[in-house]
């Protein structure tokens, strides 16, 4: 039986990490064919044809960049932290030593997570199409005025957002953006998308969570010369007055190795604090 093939990916900006790589080429050697090394700044879906396995080195924004560029391929993604968090990066390089022949002999299966795919709808100033492996944000932007936005899902109309912007998030984004705007926290394989307005101008707008196979449209009635569409934190465009932002659930999922020492709700509590009792000095 020929070596599986596996996608080495690195966010080689960050220190350390280029040299990381390079030391555990001999170890890949031995064990798998290295299909390509590649920058997440420069990988290309074309990069993942064939690949069994792609494990990227950084942290959680090079496991999200790697998400989007190997959209719909079915790539299962390894993240391998070297960062600061590592929510959705769960494995040390030691780790993934550990597991790596489990993982490829299908012993630790990956898990899909629910991707967007976003569009900016016939604007004549800006063209956007991209899966969204955490969240589509909308940021009100110079010179900083409310800007207004109405927000259906499907046929139904939700609701008129005035305020500083909007973020639409996926299971696994819910512990981004998404949490910090107050947003609720979805456990990773839901199937469903969190709706969350960032400061609202009104006590009675809250976050949703709304289903997630029919398209939320989210048409922009005022906004300002600096408002901007984000995908995931790493890329954005411009949004104008009357454009509409149309978020669909992808065809097709992204496929991450979870860490079999760890659960979802443990993470939560080692890495974000969630559900600790408050710590009290005598």
């Amino acid at each position: 039986m020929p070596p599986q093939r596996v996608l080495i990916v690195g966010n080689m900006q960050k220190p350390g990490v280029a040299e990381q790589i390079e030391a555990l080429r001999p170890w890949f050697a031995e064990r798998v064919e290295v299909a390509a090394v590649a920058s997440a700044r420069d990988l290309l879906p074309a990069a993942g044809a064939g690949a069994d396995l792609c494990v990227a080195f950084g942290g959680d924004g090079t496991l999200l960049a790697a998400a989007r560029m190997l959209a719909g391929t079915g790539v299962p993604l390894l993240g391998v932290n070297m960062g600061k968090l590592g929510f959705l990066a769960e494995f040390s390089v030691e780790h993934m030593q550990k597991h790596l022949d489990d993982i490829l002999a299908g012993k630790i299966r990956p898990t899909e997570r629910l991707m967007l795919d976003v569009a900016v709808a016939d604007c004549a100033h800006h063209e956007l199409r991209s899966p969204a492996a955490n969240d589509v944000a909308i940021s009100a932007g110079q010179p900083f005025r409310m800007i207004d936005l109405n927000v259906a899902c499907g046929d139904d109309r939700i609701a008129r957002y005035l305020g500083d912007g909007l973020v639409v998030a996926a299971p696994s984004g819910s512990t981004g953006y998404t949490m910090s705007a107050g947003g609720p926290i979805l456990e990773p394989t839901l199937d469903a998308l969190a709706i969350t307005p960032v400061a609202p101008h009104t006590l009675s707008m809250r976050p949703i969570v709304v289903r997630s196979d029919v398209p939320v449209r989210i048409t922009a009635t005022r906004v300002n010369p600096g408002t901007a569409v984000i995908i995931d934190g790493q890329i954005s465009s411009g949004l104008c007055d009357g454009d509409t932002v149309v978020v669909r659930r992808a065809e097709r999922g992204a496929f991450i190795v979870p860490h079999p020492g760890r659960r979802f709700f443990t993470t939560l509590a080692d890495k974000l604090q969630w559900g600790l009792s408050p710590h009290h000095q005598g």
